[in-house]
């Protein structure tokens, strides 16, 4: 029987409510777990913290960057925009050192959304802080349904084809584009919505919510099989 590869999921330090109590606490939409494990692994939340990365990554089998909110934009050298998220420096510095720990040991990653956007800052590249109102992200917690073009012969082409129809939530996008990265697929409006790594085990990352669509676990399901791969050996 092959084991169930562990898959480090990061996640958010915020206010939650649940019983009677509202208090700080470590939260991650159910979603991502429920994908995860409907996929073959076996979820770990990795809320920011400090220290214990090199353990960490070492443990792990794969790397899943969740959504969230808006990168500093003192990471890639730019002032803020007047609608970009206040900065959680704990999370970014947090979720950049995995990542970097997570290339340098070529364990699989699976970006989603601000995964995508952290990816990307972290070889060099840059964002749009704000697009058009109502073009990705319309009413609060609504998704907006649209179809994606995939590049033929990348990664992410072999998992999802020519195209997707995918669920976005995003106010800010790629913009420069990272050392050694390669965009695998577009928005009607020309944006990038998918990032890879070519040469890599598995380093694929998405700007849509493939957690929201658990009728389609394709993407899941070849990133936690990637990871076996990390398991087994």
């Amino acid at each position: 029987m092959t084991a169930r590869p562990l898959i480090g999921i990061t996640s958010y330090l915020d206010e939650a409510a649940w019983g009677v109590w509202r208090q700080p606490a470590a939260v991650l939409p159910r979603t991502y777990l429920d994908c995860v494990s409907r996929a073959g692994g076996t979820p770990v939340l990795l809320p920011p913290q400090d220290g214990g990365v090199e353990r960490l990554i070492g443990a792990l089998d794969g790397l899943l960057l969740a959504g969230g909110a808006d990168l500093d934009p003192a990471l890639y050298g730019a002032d803020p925009h007047p609608r970009t998220g206040r900065p959680q420096p704990q999370r970014d510095r947090w979720e950049s050192e995995l990542l970097a720990a997570a290339l340098d040991r070529d364990l699989p990653v699976l970006g989603v959304c601000r995964g995508l956007q952290l990816l990307n800052v972290a070889l060099g590249g840059d964002l749009v802080q704000h697009l058009p109102d109502e073009s990705h992200q319309t009413l609060p917690a609504a998704y907006v349904r649209q179809e994606v073009t995939i590049r033929p012969g990348s990664r992410l082409g072999a998992v999802l084809g020519a195209s997707a129809r995918v669920n976005c939530y995003h106010h800010q996008a790629v913009g420069r584009i990272g050392g050694g990265l390669l965009a695998t697929a577009r928005s009607a409006d020309g944006g990038v919505e998918a990032l890879e790594l070519p040469g890599r085990t598995f380093t694929v990352a998405v700007q849509w919510h493939p957690e929201t669509d658990p009728r389609d676990l394709r993407l899941f399901e070849a990133f936690t099989a990637a990871s076996c791969k990390e398991a087994a050996g």
